[in-house]
């Protein structure tokens, strides 16, 4: 494997997680992902493009009442490919109480997320 290339995974994936915990998400997906993004949910549908996806996002963080924890518990990396297990729990308008652990992965090209697919239970 290419070290380089993972060192500099490594500190992109790092530097999105930063960016999350200090409530710059919106930030971390305009500098880290790509204009062609697919981003899917479990087994839903996924969505595909950079402005659609950015729109779902807002509409996510714009239903949280009350953000309480988000922890980065283990990032994994691998060739072109990154993977963090989060734990979050917060407050959502429609969803109520939300208190788990996420699984994120996310394919790397040319230093942008192509594709990012969230594993949960519901």
């Amino acid at each position: 494997m290419n070290t380089e290339l993972m060192t500099t995974l490594l500190e992109k994936i790092t530097d999105l997680n930063d960016l999350v915990l200090q409530g710059k998400a919106l930030e971390a997906f305009d500098k880290y992902y790509d204009e062609n993004i697919i981003m899917q949910e479990n087994e839903n549908e996924p969505t595909i493009g950079k402005r659609n996806n950015r729109k779902r996002e807002e509409d996510f963080f714009n239903n949280i009442i009350d953000f309480k924890a988000a922890n980065p518990r283990k990032v994994t990396i691998g060739e072109n490919v990154t993977m963090v297990e989060w734990h979050y729990h917060y407050e959502h308008k429609e969803w109520g109480t939300r208190n788990y652990s996420q699984i994120s992965v996310q394919e790397w090209v040319n230093g942008k997320i192509i594709k990012e697919k969230f594993y949960y239970n519901s």
